[in-house]
């Protein structure tokens, strides 16, 4: 049973309770990030099963989806492993209304091989060299003579745009790169193919090798003092501050609770500065 399965098999009993407390009928709908996914999954059945009656939905899609969808109003809050681009804040912005953000974790975009895989470790040079194509063989990076079957995630995923622009330097990846609906289809299809690499977040990690970058393995430490090259922000966004029964969750979030939960989840917990900043922007 992958992570996400287990998380709900543990919080499905609290998933739809609806009556008695405070936030009794008071439904928060959630929609983005699949790297986000389990954490707000986790948090959201934590936070119903502390306010009897309260319904929060929690939808993957994508980041792109999720902005997409606060956008045009069918959704509350935006999951997004990625910032707001500036045409997004322009569309919301246009009518007049306010963009809110903010940081409830971090997360380090691991790279996903084979355990049977040799290679152990890799620049981001060759990462970027790997996925737009000029690399194609396992052999120019000290591995066996095979192909490299690239993995990566489509590009509604804000992981898919943070590693384009972080990694890749905004170049377009290779053409025979296979594009994934989400991070677990990605960790599964190189768990099965021992020339396959992928990427994603570090809490998917499961039954594949995650490799160093530039020497340093992503972990909490190394993702939150910033030394692991691919570390970066996971972000919530609203249409104007959060209200009700939204500010109340995000509260929840960035509560030591709430971080602790984040890290249960397998992700890396807000530095303490940081936890406090956002929880002061609220």
């Amino acid at each position: 049973m992958n992570k996400i399965l287990r998380l709900l098999a543990v919080f499905m009993s609290v998933a739809f309770i609806t009556t008695g407390g405070a936030d009794a009928g008071k439904k928060l709908t959630i929609q983005g990030s699949d790297t986000l996914l389990e954490m707000v999954t986790a948090e959201a059945a934590a936070y119903m099963s502390q306010n009897k009656g309260a319904i929060i939905q929690v939808t993957g899609g994508g980041s792109g989806v999720g902005i997409a969808a606060i956008i045009n109003g069918s959704t509350d809050i935006a999951d997004a492993s990625r910032p707001m681009k500036k045409k997004e804040r322009k569309r919301i912005e246009k009518n007049g209304a306010k963009v809110f953000e903010v940081a409830i974790a971090l997360d380090g975009v691991s790279l996903y091989m084979h355990p049977d895989n040799p290679v152990s470790d890799l620049s981001t040079a060759q990462l970027k060299d790997i996925y737009t194509g000029k690399i194609n063989n396992w052999k120019e990076v000290g591995g066996n003579d095979a192909k490299i079957i690239r993995y990566s995630r489509e590009n509604s995923s804000g992981t898919y745009a943070f590693f384009k622009k972080h990694v890749l330097k905004k170049q377009n990846y290779a053409a025979d790169c296979q594009n994934m609906p989400g991070t677990a289809s990605v960790v599964n299809a190189v768990s099965k193919d021992k020339n396959a690499i992928g990427y994603g977040g570090l809490s998917y990690a499961e039954g594949v090798k995650v490799v160093k970058v530039n020497g340093i393995l992503p972990s909490p430490e190394t993702v939150s003092d910033g030394s692991y090259p691919v570390s970066r922000s996971l972000y919530q966004y609203t249409i104007g501050k959060p209200k009700g029964l939204a500010k109340k969750f995000i509260d929840f979030e960035l509560s030591k609770d709430g971080q602790k939960l984040a890290i249960k989840a397998g992700y890396v917990p807000l530095p303490e500065p940081v936890r406090l900043n956002s929880l002061a922007s609220l």
